[in-house]
C-alpha cells in the first residue's frame, strides 16, 4: 500500500521464476543448468496418476538425464516421510532435487534437502535459520494455486509424536527456480483447488498486515487478495478454464512472494496446529480460521483492512476502517461457503478439550512473532473457540 512506508533496511528473497502454460518443459532446462545428473523427483500418487511426472520424467530424459521418482509423500508431510526421502535420495546418488505437486511435496523435497546436507533428523531444524550448510539445487513445479511454498523460506513438517506441526524458516529453503504452468492446476479436484485457493488468500491478507510487512511486499499481498476473490469461484465451476488458472496462478506465486518476506500471523500459526492435530488440508483450516483472526486483529487496529477491503471491490473501503475491516472478515467468509469449504472446527474434529493445548502450540509457532497483535493464553483459546 503506497504510503505505508517503513524506516528500515529490507530484504526480498525470490528465486528465478519462469511462468506460462507448457512452462513444464522448462524444469528440464532448469535441472540442467544446475548440473544434474540424477535428480530426484518428489511427487504423490495423485500427480502420477494426472500424468504430470510421466511428462516431466520424459522432458529430463530427452535432456539426458536419469531421473529418480520418490512419491511416497502424503498431505501434511511427516516426519518419517522425509526421513524415506531422504535414504532413497543418498541410496540412489541423486543430486538436484525437483518437486512436482502442491505444498506437501514441496515442503517434502526441502526436507529431504536438508538431511542431504546437514544431517540428523528433519524435526532438529525447528525455527529459525537452524540450517547451517548449503542444501542441494532445489526447482519447484506447483501443482496447486495457493501455498506458494515454491517461493518460500518456509517449510512445514509434521511431527507425528506430538501431532503437531513443525515450522522450518531459512534462506536456504528458498527454492533456486520455481516453473509454473498453469496446465497443472486442471487436474486438482474441487476440495484442493478450493483449499488451495484460500491458502493464498490467507497468505495474502497475513502478509499485508504482518508487523514486517514492506513496501516490496504490500503490492504482491493486495494482488494476490484481489486475484483470489475475484477468481476462485470461477474456477470450481470452470475448472478446465485455462485464463482462469493463469490468473490463480499468479495469485498464488503473488501471495508466496509477499509472505516469504512479510511472514504471517496468527492464522497460521493457528492452522499449523489444527493440521498436525486433524491431518485435515491446511488451506481449509485457513479458510475457517482467516475471518475469526481478521477480526481479532482489527479490534486493535482495523485500518490496514481498508486497503484489503479496496482491493476487493467492496463498498466498506469507504466507511470507517472498523466497518471496512467487519466487511473483509464477512467477505472471506461468504467465499469459503460459496467454495464449498467447512465453516466450524468442529466438523473437522477438534474438541473443546483440545483448546488449551492447540493454543499453547500456537502461542510458540513462528508466524505468531508477526502478528499484529499480541495474544494471550486465554485470547487464544477464546479465538479457537470462536471458530469451532
Amino acid at each position: 500500500m503506497i504510503g505505508r512506508e517503513v524506516a528500515r533496511t529490507v530484504k526480498f528473497h525470490a528465486p528465478e521464476i519462469v511462468f506460462g502454460l507448457g512452462a513444464l518443459e522448462e524444469a528440464a532446462h532448469a535441472v540442467s543448468r544446475l548440473g544434474a545428473i540424477r535428480p530426484m523427483l518428489v511427487t504423490d500418487p495423485g500427480l502420477t496418476e494426472a500424468g504430470w511426472v510421466a511428462e516431466l520424467v520424459r522432458h529430463l530424459r530427452d535432456g539426458g538425464l536419469t531421473p529418480v521418482v520418490f512419491d511416497a509423500v502424503t498431505p501434511n508431510p511427516k516426519d518419517h516421510e522425509i526421513a524415506a526421502g531422504f535414504d532413497r535420495y543418498a541410496e540412489t546418488g541423486c543430486d538436484v532435487l525437483v518437486a512436482i505437486g502442491g505444498g506437501s511435496v514441496m515442503d517434502a523435497a526441502k526436507g529431504i534437502a536438508v538431511l542431504a546436507a546437514n544431517g540428523g533428523a528433519i524435526l532438529d531444524y525447528r525455527g529459525v535459520d537452524k540450517i547451517t550448510r548449503p542444501i542441494p539445487p532445489l526447482v519447484m513445479v506447483p501443482s496447486t494455486s495457493g501455498t506458494g511454498a515454491d517461493v518460500s523460506q518456509f517449510c512445514i513438517v509434521t511431527d507425528t509424536r506430538r501431532h503437531t506441526k513443525v515450522t522450518i524458516i531459512g534462506r536456504a529453503l528458498v527454492p533456486d527456480v520455481t516453473v509454473i504452468d498453469p496446465r497443472l492446476l486442471t487436474t486438482m479436484p474441487d476440495w484442493l483447488n478450493a483449499a488451495t485457493g484460500l491458502d493464498a488468500l490467507t497468505h495474502g491478507v497475513e502478509a499485508f498486515v504482518s508487523l514486517a510487512h514492506n513496501p516490496l511486499t504490500d503490492n504482491h499481498a493486495l494482488r494476490a487478495v484481489g486475484m483470489v476473490t475475484h477468481t476462485l469461484a470461477g474456477t470450481m465451476r470452470r475448472p478446465a478454464e485455462l485464463s482462469e488458472r493463469v490468473i490463480m496462478a499468479q495469485a498464488s506465486l503473488e501471495a508466496g512472494l509477499a509472505f516469504t518476506n512479510a511472514i504471517l500471523g496468527a492464522a497460521h500459526a493457528m492452522s499449523h496446529q489444527v493440521g498436525g492435530l486433524t491431518d485435515q488440508p491446511h488451506g481449509v483450516i485457513n479458510g475457517i480460521l482467516l475471518p475469526h483472526v481478521v477480526r481479532f486483529n482489527a479490534t486493535a487496529d482495523p485500518t490496514p483492512y481498508v486497503a484489503i477491503a479496496a482491493s476487493i471491490g467492496l463498498e466498506e473501503q469507504h466507511a470507517p476502517p472498523a466497518e471496512a475491516a467487519a466487511a473483509v472478515a464477512d467477505r472471506i467468509a461468504e467465499l469459503g461457503r460459496v467454495v464449498g469449504v467447512p465453516r466450524r472446527l468442529a466438523e473437522l474434529g477438534v474438541r473443546e478439550e483440545d483448546l488449551s493445548t492447540l493454543a499453547d502450540n500456537a502461542l510458540t509457532d513462528a508466524c505468531m512473532a508477526t502478528n499484529p497483535r499480541p495474544a494471550t493464553h486465554a485470547q487464544m483459546v477464546e479465538l479457537f473457540r470462536a471458530a469451532l
